[in-house]
């Protein structure tokens, strides 16, 4: 059976041109660049809470960096350093050696296209858990806050929402998908796209922002109560799938549209003034930038439907220790 220290030397040893001392000793070292502040975040993954036993370890591998880089887009920062531990079934280390290998395969895969260190970690025998920190840079003074909306602001989003939702619901039977519709759905699931170019871009362009990792609504509330707002969406304004449009009659495809989590894309606010450059930015990145909403003076969060009919929901959003 492989040993810790193997495992480390075979796996996860890189070495990288932007780091003083890394893996291997008691810390790491790192030298920022003069004049930038550092963001630093943390996300952890817990196999039966976030993952099924069965995932496939490259695409969880890329997913546990990918949520990480999320963070850094949602405060426009570069990323440039990540720490990683790791709890291990001891059968899986004794017997299963092609696993880790393939989760390392993709983690550094999605490291190389951003760039990313892996400076240091940890590992230990227990139940299958992922945590990984994650360091970034950005210029000082100009990060992107969920503390920064205000009134008049429109509101926007990246990309499509409720596919991975979607996805999961059907994994879990809530509902039932055909067998094209879940292959479309499932890439959102299992290797989301985190907006990492496109929050450094935002700087200077939106008053706010944050990465839609719980729900729409959550997360954006999160905006809200930081910024002492209230807001205004339209359900028909919210970009999605063909597929997702297709269930949107029923209550558990609404509740993956504005609940559901796992999207991974950005929800920010900016100046009305700021329009022509943000479709302009669309344009010139390839990337949906879609309006869907209003913030507004006062405080709460009004959801209408196409008849302009404020709609009614049993859940805000992704909850630890609420959701099943």
């Amino acid at each position: 059976m492989l040993s810790e220290a193997e495992i480390v030397r075979r796996f996860f040893t890189r070495p990288d041109s932007s780091v003083v001392l890394g893996v291997g000793d008691d810390s790491a070292l790192i030298r920022p660049v003069t004049g930038m502040e550092l963001a630093v975040s943390t996300d952890m993954l817990v196999c039966g809470q976030h993952f099924f036993p069965d995932t496939d370890s490259r695409k969880l591998g890329y997913k546990a960096l990918a949520v990480n880089l999320s963070d850094m887009a949602a405060m426009g920062a570069k990323p440039r350093w990540v720490t990683l531990a790791l709890a291990l079934p001891e059968p899986l280390v004794r017997t299963n050696e092609k696993w880790i290998e393939a989760f390392a395969d993709g983690f550094f895969g999605l490291a190389r296209v951003h760039q990313v260190a892996l400076i240091g970690g940890d590992i230990t025998c227990g139940p299958l858990t992922i945590c990984v920190q994650i360091i970034g840079e950005v210029a000082k003074g100009k990060a992107l806050h969920r503390s920064g909306a205000k009134p008049g602001d429109d509101i926007w989003m990246s990309g499509r929402l409720g596919d991975a939702a979607l996805a999961l619901s059907h994994e879990k039977q809530h509902i039932m998908l055909e067998p094209s519709e879940i292959a479309a759905c499932l890439p959102a699931l299992h290797a989301p796209i985190a907006r990492v170019e496109l929050g450094q871009r935002l700087i200077g362009l939106a008053h706010s922002a944050i990465d839609i990792s719980d729900g729409l609504l959550a997360d954006l509330g999160h905006i809200l109560e930081c910024s002492k707002v209230a807001a205004v969406i339209k359900m028909n304004e919210i970009n999605c799938s063909m597929v997702l449009e297709k269930y949107l009659p029923q209550s558990p495809a609404i509740n993956c549209l504005l609940a559901g989590g796992d999207d991974y894309e950005l929800c920010f606010t900016a100046r009305k003034a700021k329009r022509g450059k943000i479709e302009a930015l669309s344009h010139e990145m390839d990337i949906s930038l879609t309006r869907i909403g209003r913030i507004d003076a006062g405080e709460g969060l009004v959801v209408l439907d196409a008849t302009d009919n404020a709609i009614s929901l049993g859940t805000t959003g992704y909850d630890h220790f609420h959701s099943p």
